[in-house]
């Protein structure tokens, strides 16, 4: 039986940049490589890798660079999407890994869409949590469009639930200090159970610019650990390496829009191998549900599978059973 405790760890070094990577299944199987978002770890796919590898697949997840033990980097520019598309083909080449899964999570989920845009023959198939194809990979435009101007008015959100991705622009230092000053109060507060109380409502990212600041009067909220989507040792994991590197890489992802842009190009490509996307119902800023954020995904993709899953956005960790059987699902289908 393949369990948490024989996933391995390795580190790929190509060049001046080094991947560290987690692994588990046969090295001969079906690669599946997923990519995790802000501000997490190769650690968020701890109860995806044994599930699949139990299934016969090669499961790999990396350390996205400016996180855990990858190579970080002092500049925005380095963590444009097409630095992060090349980290990742290199790593597979490295591991002569011709054509794979590829599965991605908030920040991880605009690589992938650009690795099956742009390298298709890379790609057995593609899957995604809660970002939604044509939308983050293409920066700003990719985002304003879907805003539901009936719940965020465009006089008091002019950016929506994405107000926080203005904050960063805006006050970069500012935000990154406030998360530097307590990293393990903000895994804390992060990793949360979504709820259903949320819907409808002005979500909390919306409120960053109006508030000045992540927290309003710059205290974190000392929340107690949600023990059902993280453990202790896990939230320890993730704080660790948050107080070793710093939020700047993380952060910096979010400095890109317009480099993004210019990468994904003026139109989005239609995609032909198989894709699954799996909505989140209670996430708020990846909102799904009622706005039309999903729907340039419907009309550009010749074979997709979507689910709902009653979950935040944390979905892989608040909900990895349901992921996992969603997951297996669909890659029995067509592998």
């Amino acid at each position: 039986m393949i369990t948490e405790d024989t996933i391995t760890e390795h580190t790929n070094t190509t060049g001046t940049h080094t991947t560290f990577y987690l692994q588990a299944g046969d090295a001969n199987a079906i690669p599946i490589i997923m990519l995790h978002g802000w501000p997490e770890l190769s650690l968020s796919w701890r109860h995806q890798l044994p599930a699949l590898a139990a299934s016969g697949y090669r499961a790999i997840a990396p350390d996205m660079r400016g996180y855990g033990r990858s190579t970080c980097y002092p500049r925005h520019e380095d963590y444009a999407q097409q630095h992060i598309v090349a980290d990742m083909l290199n790593l597979a080449d490295a591991l002569d890994i011709e054509r794979a899964v590829w599965v991605g999570h908030d920040w991880g989920s605009p690589t992938v869409w650009n690795i099956a845009a742009k390298h298709a023959d890379r790609c057995l198939g593609v899957a995604n949590l809660c970002v939604p194809y044509a939308t983050l990979e293409f920066g700003w435009p990719g985002l304003t469009p879907h805003i539901d101007r009936n719940l965020y008015r465009e006089d008091v959100y002019p950016a929506g639930q994405w107000e926080y991705m203005r904050f960063y622009e805006e006050s970069f230092s500012e935000a990154t200090a406030t998360f530097d000053a307590d990293p393990e109060a903000i895994v804390r507060l992060l990793f949360r159970k979504g709820s259903p109380e949320g819907a409808g409502q002005v979500a909390g990212t919306a409120m960053t610019r109006h508030n000045g600041g992540w927290f309003q009067g710059g205290q974190i909220p000392d929340l107690p650990r949600d023990e059902d989507v993280i453990s202790a040792a896990d939230a320890a994991t993730y704080a660790k390496f948050l107080i070793q590197n710093s939020f700047f890489g993380p952060d910096s992802y979010y400095m890109n829009h317009s480099n993004n842009a210019a990468y994904a190009g003026e139109q989005p490509v239609p995609l032909e191998m198989p894709v699954l996307f799996l909505h989140g119902r209670f996430d708020y800023t990846c909102e799904t549900m009622t706005s039309t954020l999903a729907e340039p995904m419907r009309s550009l993709c010749d074979d997709l599978t979507e689910h709902v899953v009653d979950s935040g956005h944390w979905m892989a960790q608040e909900q990895p059973a349901v992921i996992n059987r969603h997951l297996l699902g669909w890659l029995a289908r067509f592998l």
